[in-house]
């Protein structure tokens, strides 16, 4: 008797590059679910042999240009502090994923080695290479810019084929 069951999908790309916004970890805060969510669909994909490189947003947290507006902040200082508000979401990540049982690595664009490796494009495609889940977070490291501009930027220093996916909401 034949096997009926469904053939594999057919991978198309080899790495993946997502861009977690802050609304997608809104409940980081409150809730860890959402993070073990995320971390058991990134594991899925990952053990489907795909390299896997997050973006991390901060929005959920402090979103610079609001903040500057709403408050007395200057708008540089506010836009640094929603660069560390995607540092924060990267370390709750990071923290899900490895309980999820991934090995996980942070970089950031912004100087902070106790917590995470500063963003080096080697480095970051030797991590791919040995199947560890990379998160980037500190965005560009400038002020004015936001997380976006860093998966722009990440994606276009990859040097395979990599497909792009933006998550924007979760809904448990």
């Amino acid at each position: 008797m034949a096997d009926r069951s469904a053939p594999e999908p057919r991978i198309e790309y080899r790495r993946v590059l997502l861009k977690l916004s802050g609304e997608a970890l809104d409940s980081v805060g409150d809730d860890s679910e959402v993070l073990h969510l995320i971390a058991r669909e990134v594991k899925s994909v990952r053990n489907a042999g795909i390299d896997i490189a997050i973006v991390v947003g901060g929005g959920n947290i402090v979103r610079g240009v609001q903040m500057a507006e709403r408050t007395r902040v200057a708008r540089v200082t506010a836009d640094y502090m929603g660069l560390l508000a995607t540092v924060i979401n990267a370390l709750a990540l990071q923290d899900a994923m490895e309980q999820e049982g991934l090995e996980t690595r942070v970089q950031t664009a912004l100087e902070m080695r106790q917590v995470a490796e500063p963003y080096i494009r080697r480095r970051a495609i030797r991590h791919l290479e040995k199947g560890r889940i990379v998160i980037f977070a500190g965005g560009t490291g400038s002020p004015r810019r936001a997380s976006t501009a860093c998966t722009t930027r990440i994606r276009g220093t990859t040097p395979t084929p990599c497909a792009s996916a933006r998550w924007t909401t979760w809904r448990c």
